[in-house]
């Protein structure tokens, strides 16, 4: 009979796709790994069952266990999985930012699940990872699965993915394409593959634009599961042991928008459903493939499903409000509205001493209105996105808490902060942001375009541009806010 003993022989041996329709104009062939057809929904399942055999075998964790890890969902899944069929209690830590259905699918599984604030120093001790530490600490049988520094991630790959790629191309691939995350699959397939080749496959890494394994500034982004986020105030920048920059010949850096609507291209064009990763992989893969020639052969590992993404990537108002897609032609939207530039950007550690000085230069000036500074959690040097934003404060409020004593030049920013301002994607209807906005008795917006913190609208604006006048606005000088691409056409 073909049959499987238990549910974790079936992990591994996924099939290996060409892509067709979305590499309609280049000559070089590129196959997809299906990784979601894993039994757990993703790559993930292969370095969660290698990691807690290797455990098991260590004497690390013993039976009645608690298997405890830090996760944004998919090695959660995986380690649920195997702990399922193997009798084990677990314990999740995740950022706040995960997707519902990713959370959902782990409890489903009997998991417990911490969600953790996710704009955090890595030295925070309410840090996904170091909460999952101390957990694992306080458990009686707990055991830190660790996939960023765990051997036994890339191994999985090593021992498992790798092989299966060079026997399903028959030898001929030339060129590995995956996302660097923990960096287990890259660097666990890509030694195997280079070593059974004698060299002659190149290792693609596929990072978002913002994470610093390609040179970015580590800002957050909208892809999960995928890159590494470097707070401004962490100290000291670890990255992870399962990730070896030595096994990886480039990177190619994709950016939040090209990531998430090649995801959705694949959906509708290729009849495969999957994560905003997966998206990220692809456009590297198809980048690659442009520059190779009709003897070469790219694979590109698809990890996970967008099953876990039905709420997010594969969600048309969720995109939009982001500012990650147009209007849909039913009338005007935010980004047709004149805007202001955004003020001065201060954090909740500056004082209302300095928070003061900034306001009164001439930054802080704004015509028609008071100065406004945004507070963000972020540093100034670099783009702000739209959860960064975490307050406002005017010089007039700050001077009028002096004054009554309420509050001290030498305080805390954060102890004096007024609501950030309502956020609205530049494809939103305006209609909806001024209706919003008059709930609110607001007075002006934040306008996102591909999820940053792109420019200021007042409600004056919004109104003329509702009322048939774009364009017009009390505020004075206005940069334009640029209409963002529209989505790919779909044949």
């Amino acid at each position: 009979m073909d049959v499987h003993a238990s549910l974790l022989s079936a992990v591994g041996e996924t099939p290996l796709v060409r892509l067709n329709r979305v590499t309609a104009r280049l000559s070089t062939p590129v196959y997809a790994k299906l990784e979601y057809v894993n039994p757990g929904g993703s790559v993930k399942d292969r370095a969660a069952l290698s990691m807690v055999s290797a455990a098991e075998e260590a004497g690390l964790l013993a039976p009645g266990g608690t298997i405890v890890e830090g996760t944004s969902g998919n090695t959660g899944v995986g380690l649920a999985m195997v702990a399922a069929q193997r009798g084990y209690r677990c314990v999740f830590t995740l950022p706040d930012k995960t997707s519902a259905e990713k959370i959902a699918v782990l409890r489903a599984y009997g998991a417990e699940v911490v969600v953790c604030p996710s704009g955090l120093p890595l030295e925070h001790p309410d840090h996904v990872f170091n909460t999952a530490v101390r957990i694992a600490a306080e458990r009686p049988g707990g055991w830190h699965a660790n996939q960023y520094d765990n051997a036994a991630n890339p191994a999985a790959h090593y021992r498992t993915t790798g092989p299966e790629i060079w026997r399903q191309t028959d030898g001929r691939i030339t060129h590995l394409v995956a996302g660097v995350g923990t960096g287990g699959t890259l660097t666990g397939a890509g030694e195997y593959l280079r070593e059974a080749a004698g060299g002659r496959v190149t290792v693609v890494g596929a990072d978002p634009e913002a994470s610093v394994y390609g040179g970015g500034d580590g800002r957050p982004y909208f892809v999960e599961s995928i890159g590494h986020v470097l707070h401004p105030e962490t100290v000291e920048d670890r990255w992870p042991e399962s990730y070896r920059p030595e096994a990886v010949d480039r990177i190619e850096r994709i950016g939040d928008r090209e990531s998430l609507l090649t995801a959705r291209r694949l959906a509708r064009e290729e009849g495969l459903l999957v994560g905003g990763s997966a998206g990220t992989a692809v456009a590297a893969a198809l980048r690659v493939a442009a520059e190779a020639g009709p003897d070469d052969l790219v694979v590109v590992v698809l990890p996970d499903s967008g099953r876990n993404y039905l709420s997010t990537v594969h969600d048309d108002a969720w995109l939009r409000h982001w500012g990650f897609l147009d209007g849909d032609g039913g009338g005007p939207v935010v980004g047709e509205a004149g805007s202001v530039p955004i003020g001065p950007r201060l954090r909740p550690a500056d004082t209302v001493r300095q928070a003061l000085d900034v306001l009164a230069g001439p930054s802080g000036a704004r015509p028609g209105r008071e100065g406004a500074a945004l507070v963000t959690v972020a540093g100034t040097g670099r783009p702000v996105t739209g959860p960064d934003v975490v307050g406002s404060v005017t010089a007039r409020r700050l001077r009028e808490a002096v004054d009554s004593g309420a509050a001290r030049p030498e305080d805390a920013l954060s102890a004096h902060l007024a609501p950030a301002p309502p956020a609205f994607g530049v494809g939103e209807p305006a209609v909806e942001a001024l209706r919003a906005l008059d709930a609110a008795r607001g007075e002006v917006a934040l306008v996102l375009l591909d999820g940053h913190a792109h420019a200021l609208v007042d409600r004056a604006a919004l109104r003329a541009v509702v009322e048939g006048v774009p364009g017009t606005t009390a505020a004075g000088d206005r940069p334009e806010v640029p209409r963002t691409r529209p989505e790919p056409a779909h044949r």
